[in-house]
């Protein structure tokens, strides 16, 4: 009796596991609900899409996945990668063998019906956070009828160091995430998702990854779409500087000193991984003592020609300028008050008082890197008065910096709407996003201090069911109804470019122009508007004609 209760078991278990092929081997998924209940779907996580990146393959480009025997399990995630979490400041060690992903498909070639498929990059700066469901849980995207996929990707120096050398251009971690993509084209039909219908989306600094994607050679051809949530290539977290300099810098810091880039590289790649992570690789003082913006150190770069596949061959702006992006229809906006994320960092003493005591902090990162120190005082000058007038930055003109900070996220990504909108890009979509609700985990910081909206990455509870958050799901609350409405907008542009492609929401958004300069505000409701932010962005155009430099 007992044998045939195992061969019972033994047979369901069989029948009830989900076996998918991909080109590395098979996959055994897991089947799960939504956290909505409404929608069955089937769960692979920590499928690994390239080979290990350790020993003599640390900084350099990845290389294709190891194939595997027999059935792999697929019910847990893969190692995250070696990062201290600056919100939490926590440091997890992960492993340097974290270059895995994560599937969700409510279909697997249903009636051979394939579906459109979101790629999600997720963000912190390059420097910390995975695409593990703790904080990118499917549900809600999933619940709109998509594939989506999260990944993992090399961060800090181990996915962005930089020695202009053919071993070590730079951009490991963002050509991680293109053998990501290229991965998704070959496997994803087998999970039930277009591969001619692929859209990225990222938020933050996966938003400046998407964003650099579609104007990435390598990246030509392995998507349709982009959806960048809080971030544009000149976002002030992504602005290169001397970046050879810094490894040096770098080294130096660890005990090595040499100008001599074979020794560097030997050196660092025998160095213990976490000595690589959250270093202080300041290469002038302002990046050290004052602007906290600066605290980003290694990030995307364009590489030298040594002969090696670049992801980027000259600055994002002079690809826009040259009509060199690729085809691709784009969605991109920002949160009503970005800047509340860092309010506790404004809080640490003495940074407020810093910037106002040297206000050329205050200056955007790419002026100061191409400016003299007289023209950036007078501008730190101009952008103080224009915040706080009379009053000094303090403690007690909190709203007036969030303000700023806000600002200083917001206008380049308006900005960046207006360079597409003047290049061969013709489908653009702006919004502002400004739900609140229970949901707004970081934004209820700004209460004390009388400050409102949302802040940068909460408008990631909307979309994502965070398991870290557990955060309830009432159908009958206002924040459910703003789930659905994100959501749908966000999949509807990902499965025909267009956000509001029917009547459902209510609702008609015209795409942006330079012209009309339309975008939609949604948050309890969806509202058309035009003209985003226009004195903000007269106040900014007017501090880059005094630098001299295009804006």
């Amino acid at each position: 009796m007992y044998l045939f209760v195992v061969l019972g078991l033994f047979i369901l278990h069989n029948v009830a596991a989900i076996i998918v092929p991909v080109e590395q081997g098979l996959l055994e998924g897991e089947q799960k609900w939504t956290i909505t209940g409404n929608t069955l779907y089937n769960s692979f996580k920590g499928i690994p899409y390239a080979a290990p990146p350790i020993g003599e393959l640390r900084f350099k480009a990845p290389q294709p996945a190891l194939y595997w025997e027999g059935i792999r399990n697929a019910t847990e995630h893969g190692n995250v990668c070696p990062q201290v979490d600056q919100l939490n400041n926590e440091f997890i060690p992960g492993s340097e063998d974290c270059l895995f992903l994560n599937v969700y498909t409510p279909n697997l070639k249903l009636n051979n019906y394939l579906l459109s498929v979101i790629v999600f990059i997720h963000g912190g700066g390059y420097m910390y956070g995975s695409g593990n469901d703790d904080n990118y849980g499917c549900d809600h995207l999933v619940d709109q009828n998509v594939v989506v996929v999260t990944m993992n990707y090399r961060l800090d120096v181990p996915g962005f160091l930089c020695l202009d050398t053919k071993e070590v251009p730079g951009n490991a971690g963002m050509k991680d995430q293109v053998a990501a993509l290229k991965w998704v084209q070959t496997n994803i039909e087998n999970f039930g998702g277009d591969p001619s219908q692929v859209t990225i989306m990222g938020q933050s600094a996966g938003a400046v990854a998407c964003t650099l994607h579609a104007l990435s050679p390598m990246s030509k051809g392995l998507f349709k779409r982009v959806i960048a949530m809080s971030g544009v290539p000149s976002s002030e977290f992504s602005v290169e500087f001397e970046s050879k300099r810094r490894a040096m810098v770098l080294s130096k810091s660890l005990g090595f000193e040499t100008s001599n880039a074979t020794a560097l590289l030997e050196f660092l790649q025998n160095v213990l991984v976490n000595k690589l992570i959250a270093t202080n690789s300041s290469v002038i003082a302002i990046e050290q003592y004052i602007n906290l913006m600066m605290k980003v150190y290694f990030v995307p770069v364009v590489e030298k020609d040594f002969g090696q596949e670049r992801f980027l061959i000259e600055p994002p702006d002079v690809s826009l300028k040259n009509g060199r992006i690729h085809d691709v229809d784009i969605l991109l906006g920002y949160v009503s008050a970005e800047g509340l994320v860092g309010l506790f960092l404004f809080e640490t003493p003495p940074t407020i008082d810093n910037y106002e005591r040297f206000r050329e902090a205050l200056v955007p990162r790419n002026i100061i890197y191409q400016s003299t120190p007289k023209i950036t005082v007078e501008l730190g000058d101009l952008i103080k008065d224009h915040y706080s007038e009379s009053e000094p930055l303090s403690l007690k003109t909190m709203p007036q910096f969030v303000n700023y900070a806000s600002d200083m996220y917001i206008y380049n990504i308006i900005r960046h709407a207006r360079h597409l909108s003047n290049s061969v890009i013709r489908n653009i979509y702006l919004y502002q996003f400004s739900c609140m609700s229970e949901r707004n985990i970081l934004s209820q910081e700004g209460n004390k201090y009388g400050i409102t909206g949302v802040s940068h990455s909460d408008d990631l509870m909307y979309v994502f069911n965070g398991n870290r958050y557990n955060l309830p799901i009432n159908k009958n609350a206002t924040s459910y109804r703003m789930i659905q409405n994100t959501c749908t907008l966000l999949t509807n542009f990902a499965k025909s470019g267009n956000p509001t492609p029917d009547s459902s929401l209510g609702v008609d958004w015209p795409k942006y122009t330079a012209e009309s300069e339309t975008y939609m505000d949604i948050g309890e409701e969806l509202i058309i508007n035009t003209k985003p932010r226009d004195s903000m962005m007269y106040f900014w155009k007017s501090i880059y004609e005094r630098a001299d430099l295009p804006f």
